[in-house]
């Protein structure tokens, strides 16, 4: 099973770990791309401090965060599953799982990311503010920028397994599964049963607490359909549409009656 995460926005510090080391990253077909964004992106917050933060979309109140994207290649690295932070992260929980659980995380928990393409959640990385949904000045759209990489990588990283795929939509453009891939992908829509809505924050923390529940119970579909029945024995309510053709993801809805 490879599970499919957005980052967060918000992330914890760097600390006072050795820096990134490129080379030591998962999906290291992935580098060139990220050398090109990492590249770019420290020059680019190195200079103007205004421009910067216009490229990146922040608020004057994130006006630290230009200069911490300026320091990227020599800042502490620390595990992804640390760096990244909150809602789905909180929930997921990733430090007060068991060892067994925490195992399962390394091999099948993969997150999205507008400076690295892709990272799993062992990888040591530094702490960044650039979502999927930046263009840069001189690489342009970033969700442009990996679809070529990821269209190579990806699909070996997904193996011959379970795809679930909870990405938000400016991150699950970066990598769409087709043909055989998209055949075994399954996406996930939280909803407020009473209503039949989705709320952010609820989708989020839902989202998290299925991947800790399946990590936790060493669940191992190997398809959408045993993804269904895994998620029902948790004592999830799951209604299910399988794809109409070939080629197609399934669409799981997650009914939950309390928000939370």
């Amino acid at each position: 099973m490879l599970v499919l995460l957005p980052p967060s926005e918000g992330k914890a510090s760097s600390g006072r770990g050795a820096p990134l080391k490129l080379e030591s990253l998962s999906l290291p077909g992935l580098n060139d791309a990220r050398e090109a964004v990492l590249g770019e992106l420290v020059e680019l917050c190195a200079g103007d401090e205004d421009k910067a933060r216009d490229v990146l979309g922040l608020s004057e109140g994130l006006r630290g965060e230009v200069g911490k994207n300026a320091e990227l290649r020599s800042a502490g690295a620390r595990p992804a599953g640390e760096i990244y932070t909150g809602v789905l992260y909180d929930a997921l929980d990733l430090a007060s799982l068991d060892a067994a659980a925490k195992k399962r995380a390394a091999r099948s928990l993969l997150v999205f990311s507008g400076l690295w393409g892709a990272v799993r959640v062992g990888d040591r990385i530094p702490s960044y503010r650039c979502s999927m949904g930046v263009k840069l000045p001189g690489l342009g759209a970033l969700g442009a920028h990996w679809r070529a990489p990821m269209a190579e990588v990806l699909p070996e990283a997904a193996g011959d397994g379970l795809v679930l795929d909870l990405r938000s939509a400016a991150y699950a453009a970066a990598w769409k599964p087709k043909g055989e891939v998209a055949g075994r992908t399954a996406t996930v829509r939280v909803l407020h049963a009473p209503t039949r809505k989705v709320v952010s924050h609820f989708n989020k923390a839902t989202k998290g607490r299925i991947v800790r529940s399946l990590l936790s119970a060493g669940a191992a579909p190997k398809g959408p359909a045993e993804l269904v029945e895994a998620l029902r024995d948790l004592g999830y309510e799951v209604e299910v549409e399988a794809p109409a053709r070939a080629g197609k993801a399934w669409a799981l809805d997650v009914l939950v009656a309390e928000i939370h």
